[in-house]
């Protein structure tokens, strides 16, 4: 299969259009019509030369993912989910603007996008790793779930009237481990960043992470200010490791020398990502070391009731105990937010469509 050419950076274009004795202002050409007009076709790049485009044809693919099912919400949240060329299925969510969400208060549309075909992490509360890891999705595949979602929404007059874009913060928070597919990642973030690309600022812009501590130091070295969240779940090695197996291998004390580090590199709050689960990890004596840890690594705790998994054993809290919960921490002077009913409905924890679809499509 010919690459995508959305996998490709500028300087990596001007260098094949270079050999090819194209002048550079051609690839501000073809960045325009891959970026800003969000075309599907090589034919529909009408300013450039015919011969032009049959070269980029021969030499690369402009592959586009295939929405197979959207499901709506009450509250507007949507999930879609993708079909990819080798017909491998993902997900992503558009979530309305809240501001308990990643960034700035004034937050608009953010999406969550996936970085894997399935997870070898194992986490036991989540359905994105029930079927396991099947790869890592490229570059061109993760910044497609971003432009696939602007084209359909700016098709449907869906845009913010005040800034023109439907997708204003991007949290990788979907399928998949992102930190385990580094490269790809940074790579498809760097596109999206750029001012030739999505144009998206990297402060609008959240990685997240089970916890994988060498890939926080890598990533406290990169000059782009790309916001972290951590997907706790467990202030406590005993609970965490109940529930998230790469708790054996990064234990929280190595966890935390890493984002202390990352911290201390980007002087940023980062995120504590922490779904409360009915008898596990929501009693109120949690919120202690809970509150400790967020103090320690400067951050916010961002509380997620948990969306059942059909096939799994845990149970979602009662209203009454998160709402306790979140008070709890507010008490102890900790920066904390609570999600309230954003895709309960939707089968919106990471992979629930996925699995559901392959089972229809199986029978």
């Amino acid at each position: 299969m010919l690459p995508d050419i959305k996998s490709l950076t500028r300087a990596e274009l001007e260098s094949h259009f270079k050999s090819w004795g194209q002048p550079a202002w051609r690839v501000t050409q073809l960045l325009d019509w891959l970026y800003t007009r969000r075309v599907t076709a090589w034919d529909a790049m009408t300013n450039l030369p015919k011969g032009l485009r049959e070269k980029l044809r021969e030499n690369f693919s402009l592959q586009t993912i295939e929405l197979v099912r959207k499901q709506g919400s009450p509250d507007t949240t949507q999930k879609f989910l993708w079909r990819l060329a080798d017909h491998s299925l993902i997900e992503s969510v558009l979530i309305p603007a809240n501001p308990a969400l990643y960034g700035e208060a004034s937050d608009r549309h953010t999406l969550c996008i996936s970085t894997q075909v399935g997870c070898a992490y194992g986490c036991k509360f989540c359905a994105s790793g029930l079927e396991g890891w099947k790869r890592n999705l490229q570059p061109g595949e993760i910044l497609d779930q971003v432009l696939a979602i602007e084209r359909m929404q700016t098709a449907s007059g869906a845009s913010s009237k005040e800034t023109g874009r439907a997708v204003d913060n991007i949290v990788v928070m979907g399928m998949g481990e992102p930190l385990a597919n580094y490269d790809n990642l940074l790579k498809a973030l760097k596109i999206l960043n750029a001012p030739w690309g999505g144009g998206i600022g990297a402060r609008k812009i959240t990685i997240s992470t089970s916890g994988l501590a060498p890939q926080i130091r890598k990533l406290a070295d990169e000059p782009l200010q790309f916001r972290l969240a951590l997907s706790l779940h467990g202030a406590t090695d005993e609970v965490r490791g109940k529930i998230m197996p790469v708790n054996k291998k990064y234990p929280l004390k190595e966890l935390v020398a890493a984002c202390e580090e990352y911290q201390a590199k980007k002087g940023r709050m980062m995120t504590l990502e922490y779904i409360l689960i009915a008898g596990v990890n929501d009693a109120l004596e949690q919120t202690k070391p809970l509150a400790a840890l967020a103090k320690k690594v400067f951050a916010k705790v961002n509380l997620i009731p948990y969306n059942i998994v059909e096939g799994l054993p845990w149970k979602r809290p009662d209203e009454d105990v998160c709402e306790r919960f979140l008070e709890a921490l507010e008490k102890q002077n900790v920066t904390a937010t609570l999600r309230r009913e954003k895709g309960h409905d939707i089968d919106a924890a990471c992979g629930q469509l996925r699995l559901k679809t392959e089972k229809e499509l199986a029978t």
